[in-house]
């Protein structure tokens, strides 16, 4: 099973496949798309929904696990997110993907096993949970990677003949 992980945004987007296996995770794919800050928000959006299908038919994905909708206090940027959140569930649901969604404390417990650790905490991890090539990876890749393992661990993998 490969599972699409996907930490909305539309300045910046955190993107992973992994592959489950039945002792270990793969990481098969990961980046961090940065739309240009200087173009509208459409061409943002549009460049959001052509990198995920475009991920998606590369990489065939059997469903997307995305964090659900934090509000900050910022409610214009909030609400931009919200848009990108729209056109990525669009381009999951369009290309045939389950959907599973979860918020940042289920992320955190799934990697560290504590909901309240930070971001060096759930980055110290990720390594020690899938294994790739060390190389610089901004935090919101890290965060597609982390989702895409929490729903990896609440998922069995089924194998033939159970």
């Amino acid at each position: 099973m490969r599972i699409l992980g996907v930490d909305p945004g539309y300045g910046r987007l955190g993107i992973a496949v992994i592959e489950k296996g039945l002792r270990s995770d793969t990481l098969v794919f990961s980046t961090c798309l940065e739309t240009d800050k200087k173009s509208n928000l459409h061409d943002r959006l549009v460049e959001v929904g052509s990198l995920i299908e475009s991920v998606i038919k590369e990489h065939s994905p059997s469903c997307m696990a995305i964090e659900d909708l934090f509000f900050s206090k910022n409610q214009k940027t909030a609400m931009q997110v919200a848009e990108a959140r729209g056109i990525i569930l669009y381009e999951a649901k369009k290309n045939g993907l389950e959907i599973f969604e979860y918020k940042p404390v289920e992320v955190k417990v799934a990697i560290t096993g504590y909901g309240n650790s930070d971001k060096s905490q759930i980055i110290a991890m990720i390594p020690r949970l899938v294994k790739f090539p060390p190389r610089k990876m901004l935090d919101d890749e890290y965060d597609a990677i982390g989702i895409a393992l929490t729903h990896s661990a609440h998922t069995k993998l089924s194998t033939k003949g159970s």
